[in-house]
């Protein structure tokens, strides 16, 4: 067997572009730093709009090929923060974009929401125990903002993490494995107020998102860890446009298919939901890994 880094760290994510907005810098840092990173992305993202015109055919209403086509944008965006093991749960293509909350697609075979949790699960069971991850990063029951993907994928990776530490089940996919800590996407209520003033001061979008149309928005308490990308800035930046379909950057912000602008954020903030925490009482972490033995 091969003898695998110190430091394994595990995200799961509804669709290509998720990963680059809410964890870029991180997952840069991390690989830079030496640590295995692996990115499992639950669905190709087939119902997501289009923002380049000249891609437009693309779309599920047309030639229903955004999918494939995301699958290399998301190569791309892997390429930019250094990350080399990114996969698909099951294979590409297993599970389907179930498009926004009470969508028609939610409901259609194969759509990710429409499936059963413990179909899925197993599929990234094997992945937690091939990488024997000490941290799992993912959303929180709500998904961060709702969508039927995102919610899903919090509760495959939550039923898989539980699964993969059984010693019982299922051993032709691999010796079991606990994860050490779960975390979820977050980000303080105050700095995402900041990003925004300093959205408006630039002018640089005709039109702004507002704080509550980010996901993971909670009080500042809430949040339990935060990691300084700054360094990955550029890196950051770059994953996310490659997602050229879904994103727009212009400097340090960015908009997605509503034209909306954001602020691009190079820390990245998380709450840890399980486990113990390796910071001081009262005080934030710094690093995902601390407290966690090898």
């Amino acid at each position: 067997m091969t003898e695998l880094p110190a430091r394994r760290l595990l995200l799961v994510h509804a669709h290509p572009d998720d990963e680059s907005i809410n964890n870029g810098a991180t997952m840069a840092k991390y690989a830079a730093e030496g640590a295995q990173v692996t990115l499992v992305t639950c669905t190709r993202g087939e119902e997501g709009e289009v923002i380049p015109p000249g891609l437009a055919h693309l779309a599920p209403d047309r030639e229903d090929r955004l999918g494939p086509h995301r699958v290399g944008e998301l190569a791309a965006a892997m390429k930019e923060l250094g990350v080399t093991d990114h996969r698909f749960l099951g294979d590409p293509g297993r599970f389907r974009d179930s498009g926004m909350m009470g969508a028609p697609q939610n409901h259609r075979d194969g759509a990710f929401w429409h499936t059963e949790v413990d179909e899925a699960a197993p599929y990234l069971v094997e992945v937690i125990r091939s990488v024997r991850p000490q941290v799992l990063i993912t959303y929180d029951p709500d998904g961060g903002y709702g969508h039927p993907d995102h919610i899903q994928a919090h509760r495959v990776a939550v039923r898989a993490a539980e699964l993969a530490a059984e010693r019982a089940y299922r051993r032709d996919l691999g010796d079991p494995h606990e994860i050490a800590k779960v975390y979820w996407n977050r980000v303080p209520r105050t700095v995402a107020e900041e990003g925004f003033a300093r959205l408006r001061a630039a002018g640089v979008f005709a039109r702004s998102a507002a704080v509550g149309d980010v996901p993971g928005v909670v009080d500042d308490a809430l949040v339990t860890t935060e990691i300084d990308g700054t360094a990955y800035a550029e890196r950051k930046a770059a994953a996310m446009r490659a997602h050229a379909t879904q994103i727009t950057v212009d400097g340090a912000f960015f908009a997605l298919s509503n034209e909306l602008g954001q602020p691009l954020f190079t820390t990245e903030y998380y709450q840890l939901a399980q486990g113990r925490s390796g910071a001081r009482p009262g005080e934030r972490e710094h690093d995902l890994f601390a407290g966690v033995a090898s």
